[in-house]
């Protein structure tokens, strides 16, 4: 008997951020494939908190980690089609949103072309959350009324990247970059070279919304030596924009 399978966005990594739905459906679960991000560390309280008893379900750590350990994707979608054959009840449970560079629409396909079905419970994603956590808002009357979520895995100029940092340069806005770590200084300046102002105001918040946040602000010119000097690394989220630099929020994170 096929069963269909549950991905759920887990939020952007405070336990108790994932949602009602999906906290539900992990302590219904006979397997869980779990990522890095999110509220993995906290499984055993989530599934109490719902009735069931982490115990009784196999957890499986398919976790891509930033430039090191690596599940292949083919590999998840493998495992996520063999036990919903089986009969399992399957939550394959990831970082934020599934659908904000998680690469949940490739299992969600994967599934689809093995004939099973699959429901896709929303999580908070940290795009929005981090800066929110450290008293930015990524948008705010009167100052900004958009923003961009962007990815930072590869560098600007990487023939892999899928975005033009010089028109969003030139775009206004809030400019949030998620995964972007590694290639902070050569995001920041291409941004600076195609025409965003080397003041514009910028935060990095690190592992936002837990216990271990931490917390820097400086400009679009100056962020990378500012996380640097600070021990920023990965998971971190940025945001460039004025949004970063309202006096209200100074002090916070």
């Amino acid at each position: 008997m096929i069963t269909p399978v549950t991905l759920i966005g887990g939020g952007p990594g405070a336990w108790d951020l994932i949602t009602l739905r999906g906290a539900r459906a992990l302590a219904q679960a006979d397997v869980i494939l779990t990522d890095h991000l999110g509220p993995t560390p906290y499984l055993e309280t989530i599934v109490a908190d719902f009735g069931g008893d982490l115990a009784t379900i196999e957890v499986i750590d398919v976790a891509k980690l930033p430039y090191g350990r690596s599940v292949a994707q083919e590999k998840i979608n493998e495992l996520l089609v063999c036990y919903a054959r089986d009969g399992k009840r399957v939550a394959r449970l990831k970082g934020g949103d599934p659908y904000v560079f998680g690469r949940g629409f490739e299992e969600m396909i994967a599934l689809a072309e093995a004939g099973i079905p699959c429901e896709v419970i929303p999580g908070v994603t940290s795009a929005v959350s981090v800066p929110a956590a450290a008293g930015v808002p990524v948008t705010h009357r009167g100052v900004t009324h958009s923003f961009t979520v962007v990815s930072g895995h590869v560098a600007p100029g990487d023939e892999r990247s899928l975005t033009d940092f010089d028109a969003l340069a030139r775009v206004g806005g809030t400019i949030v970059v998620i995964m972007g770590a590694r290639h902070v200084q050569a995001i920041c300046e291409r941004l600076v070279a195609a025409g965003l102002a080397a003041d514009t105001p910028a935060v990095a918040v690190m592992e936002g919304t837990t216990d271990g946040q931490r917390c820097v602000r400086a400009t679009a010119a100056t962020l990378p030596a500012a996380m640097a000097e600070a021990g920023i690394t990965a998971p971190v989220v940025y945001a460039i924009g004025e949004v970063a630099g309202l006096s209200l929020l100074a002090g916070m994170g």
